[in-house]
């Protein structure tokens, strides 16, 4: 699961707010553990992907780099 998880810093076009927390909400469910969580669960779960989407959208903002942002529109394949 953590290889869906992308790179996010220094795209042409900067990364959106729903590929931020989609990378939150896969981050919360490997470390939790649970894709689909007991509704005791539910609230805590909630409240870290709020926590991870924050940090992370904080993390990318404060980032600063001199390279070139890197193209995510019609980049050749990785190699595998």
């Amino acid at each position: 699961m953590f290889r869906s998880i992308k790179p996010l810093f220094n795209f042409e076009p900067p990364v959106t707010e729903g590929e931020v927390q989609a990378a939150a909400l896969q981050f919360v469910r490997k470390i939790s553990g649970f894709h689909k969580p007991s509704r005791t669960n539910q609230p805590s779960l909630d409240r870290a992907f709020l926590e991870v989407a924050v940090a992370a959208e904080k993390l990318i903002h404060a980032l600063e780099t001199k390279a070139e942002p890197r193209s995510r529109l019609g980049a050749p394949p990785m190699a595998q």
